[in-house]
């Protein structure tokens, strides 16, 4: 009786993992670039890849892809009133920071690096918080110009796809500010 019921801890287990991606584990090359096409086509890279300025206008600088807002950049000074509902939303010269209501938003570190990155995030966590919303699935909502609603109508296909290219590509330790509240704004 007990070697039945190990067999079906290890079979549950088994089926269960099987439907995500451990951490380390590589995904499918057929997974990865349909993420990769979902992530170029939902424009990540237009916020959270750092840009280079040219003659041409902004180029994303794809040595630092999806790492977002590079770690100790400041902001140029900005007109308060623009945290006023109702009134412009601020976009920083660096067309990575973002002023409203809301406060300051800096877009977030999409690489797989441990400390700084997604890269203690599971495929669950991550497929969450495209859900939800929220930070980590459950915490602060994510803020502007994140646009949640289309990441809501993906299948969950679509978001392994995403979450496993994110998992591909090389780990970059950027540490992102965090938002800042209107209150808190200088």
């Amino acid at each position: 009786m007990k070697l039945i019921a190990h067999a079906a801890i290890i079979a549950t287990l088994m089926i269960s993992s099987s439907s995500a991606l451990a951490a380390n584990e590589k995904a499918p090359a057929d997974l990865v670039a349909r993420g990769k096409v979902l992530v170029m086509f939902g424009g990540c890279h237009d916020c959270h890849t750092p840009k280079n300025f040219g003659p041409q206008g902004p180029v994303p600088d794809m040595t630092r892809q999806l790492s977002g807002h590079p770690a100790g950049q400041q902001l140029p000074p900005m007109d308060k009133q623009a945290l006023t509902p109702g009134y412009w939303m601020l976009m920083g010269p660096d067309l990575q920071t973002f002023v409203g209501p809301w406060g300051i938003s800096y877009p977030a570190n999409l690489t797989p690096d441990d400390q700084t990155g997604l890269g203690l995030w599971t495929e669950d966590v991550f497929i969450k918080t495209m859900k939800t919303g929220k930070h980590a699935g459950d915490g602060r909502p994510l803020l502007p110009p994140m646009f949640t609603e289309n990441l809501r109508v993906l299948p969950d296909s679509d978001m392994k796809a995403i979450y496993a290219y994110l998992r591909s590509i090389p780990p970059i330790k950027n540490v992102v500010p965090q938002p800042v509240a209107p209150p808190d704004v200088k």
